[in-house]
């Protein structure tokens, strides 16, 4: 910018997070009360598997006839692994104080955390619960609609309750396109009733992959969609990792380094997930 002469500082640019994102409010969030929950969590899988029909006394003229015995379904449980979104940022000590070197820090997780939980949770998360559950047809892509009621039946069916439909935020315009959100929610959610997270992270676009094996990115003009049972995300405040002026100053540089970081362990019900990979054409499901 050319020389105006004195200049004035002025405060930095206000900004909001994603609103759409999976910290966007409508997967449920806890602050961990127990520092040992940021290293990972098990939890007890509850409603994953499937209730089933009895009839008492049937009468054998209805064509009913009830198994040899009741199904028994054996408990479950889930592990889940923590992921640190960080920022570090680094200028001269002259012009620089240290408390707007920890705001700096602060303000670049607080608007970055998001995208780094989403990509993190679809490269090691999304696509390693899906492994087994790609529903892409051999044919090939689906069109955005299609893709969406092929998941949106594989919850009906797999687990009942209201899930979660995982699409990279790229896809968010076409998705509006076609009328594919239901009006009458505060959260983005599918005539089925499944809300809709739109993520910046999910533009990794990474398929189904067994572990520790990472997925394959769709091919150009495509993009992979996920369904999952319903979620939580535990985490931690963002907190400052030099948090005396001192230990952030190289005397050497005469430089100053601040360093702000949060922690995630996204939980996810029964611990699957299923894919589709659907194109971005705008026409026609």
């Amino acid at each position: 910018m050319p020389n105006a002469g004195l200049r004035a500082q002025v405060a930095p640019i206000a900004s909001t997070p994603s609103p759409h994102g999976l910290l966007g409010g409508c997967v449920e969030i806890v602050n961990a009360n127990d520092i040992h929950q940021l290293n990972g969590t098990d939890l007890p899988a509850y409603a994953c598997a499937p209730a089933n029909p009895w009839q008492d006394c049937p009468d054998p003229a209805d064509g009913w006839t009830n198994p040899a015995a009741k199904v028994v379904s054996r408990a479950e449980w889930c592990t889940f692994e923590p992921v640190t979104a960080y920022a570090k940022v680094e200028c001269s000590v002259v012009g620089f104080p240290f408390d707007e070197a920890q705001a700096s820090a602060r303000e670049q997780v607080r608007l970055g955390e998001q995208a780094v939980l989403e990509e993190w949770f679809m490269r090691r998360g999304l696509s390693w619960l899906a492994f087994g559950n790609d529903l892409t047809p051999g044919s090939g892509a689906l069109h955005l609609v299609s893709g969406i009621g092929v998941l949106e039946s594989w919850l009906a069916t797999e687990y009942g309750g209201q899930g979660l439909i995982h699409v990279p935020v790229g896809a968010a315009s076409l998705m509006g396109k076609h009328h594919q959100f239901d009006p009458a929610y505060d959260c983005l959610t599918t005539w089925g009733g499944n809300k809709v997270i739109l993520g910046g992270g999910y533009t990794a676009n990474v398929g189904p992959a067994l572990r520790p094996a990472a997925g394959v990115v769709a091919p150009a003009g495509e993009m992979w969609l996920y369904a999952t049972p319903a979620m939580r995300i535990r985490r931690d405040a963002i907190i400052d990792v030099i948090d005396q002026e001192w230990q952030g100053v190289n005397t050497s540089l005469n430089d100053r380094t601040a360093l702000a970081e949060s922690t995630f362990v996204p939980e996810v019900d029964c611990c699957k997930a299923a894919a589709v990979r659907v194109t971005l054409s705008p026409c026609c499901a």
